[in-house]
């Protein structure tokens, strides 16, 4: 996809490198912000471990929210999960003590968290009631688009014949997905659920991009963990009866729901991306929805449908028609898978 902005600066840099939304952590910089650390030969022989976490954090989200919401309700599960998390960025908060928002920025994180936080999982959570796990981590795949025809229609962006051909093949597939899960994309259907998730991630890509160049991109994805736990924590009551009336495995789910995909999962990805670099690590992600099938399949037995499998083949198709011809779809991933 071509994104042309002048000189080659702003946004049509920031959408020339993936990024992830749910996109702060894969556009990680090794800037005075970033906390990056120049990766030594002995620490590079870690790299593979953590290439391991992160995929398999993030990727452990889609069945994990599915078990999980045997037990507890979907927005109340939202609200218990990110006060775990609020609480990890906290303690991580104060020991960087990264820079303190101020002015604008406060607003801008305020909307983050919002949406990229409150929304996103109010909606996937809700999605999954009925959405396997692997159509789920499919119909989110589809965010990188998103997030360019974004920055097309509302900041001027100009897209390439191959970025439109690549997002409408993206959208077929995201159609043949819907049409094998329960409703369709009906009004109010799962599958409808997930999509405006993934418009939320969408969103969130673009309003987090002048954070992560003042704040760097570990501590913006703090705060604004922290924002989106404050507006879930309407709901943390219920979650909190829930939890203490939920089963063992619920309760499991919750926490590692709380502290691997939104705590550790960023955490590791920041060290792959400070050794890889943006673009090389995008092509990881790539292994996101088989990743979350796999473990779909060992954790609860689903197995994708035949209909499933050719909309993600025709959805990811899109994904990497754009950006090995465009090279300029970030690969974004929502905030907390």
């Amino acid at each position: 996809m071509t994104l042309k902005n002048g000189t080659g600066s702003g946004w049509s840099r920031f959408f020339m490198e993936p990024t992830r939304p749910w996109g702060n952590v894969m556009r990680f910089r090794m800037g005075k912000n970033c906390y990056g650390r120049l990766m030594t030969q002995s620490t590079a022989r870690a790299l593979p471990f953590f290439i391991v976490i992160a995929i398999c954090s993030w990727a452990s989200a889609y069945p994990v929210v599915r078990i999980a919401l045997h037990d507890f309700t979907p927005v109340p599960l939202a609200a218990l999960r990110y006060a775990i998390a609020a609480v990890l960025a906290a303690g991580w908060l104060l020991w960087k003590k990264p820079p303190v928002p101020r002015g604008k920025d406060i607003l801008q994180l305020l909307a983050c968290g919002l949406i990229g936080i409150s929304f996103y999982n109010i909606f996937f959570n809700l999605g999954e009631v009925t959405v396997s796990s692997g159509a789920a981590s499919l119909l989110i795949s589809a965010a990188p688009l998103m997030a360019a025809i974004l920055a097309t229609l509302c900041l001027g962006e100009r897209m390439s014949v191959w970025g439109w051909g690549g997002s409408i093949l993206s959208f077929a597939g995201v159609l043949l997905i819907a049409q094998g899960q329960h409703g369709g994309l009906s009004f109010g259907s799962g599958a409808t659920f997930v999509f405006c998730a993934a418009v939320c991630g969408a969103v969130y890509t673009i309003l987090q991009k002048g954070l992560i160049h003042r704040y760097g991109a570990l501590a913006t994805i703090a705060y604004v963990l922290m924002t989106g736990a404050l507006f879930l924590s309407p709901w943390l009551l219920q979650g909190m009866k829930e939890f203490a009336g939920g089963s063992w495995q619920g309760r499991a789910c919750v926490l590692e729901l709380g502290i691997f995909p939104a705590a550790f999962g960023y955490a590791a990805w920041a060290f792959v991306i400070g050794h890889m670099g943006a673009a090389r690590g995008a092509a990881l992600l790539y292994l996101l929805p088989p990743a979350a099938m796999a473990l779909a399949y060992v954790l609860t037995g689903e197995v994708p449908s035949l209909r499933t499998l050719l909309g993600g083949a025709v959805v990811m198709a899109g994904v990497m028609l754009a950006n090995l011809y465009g090279r300029r779809v970030p690969v974004v991933q929502s905030v907390e898978s």
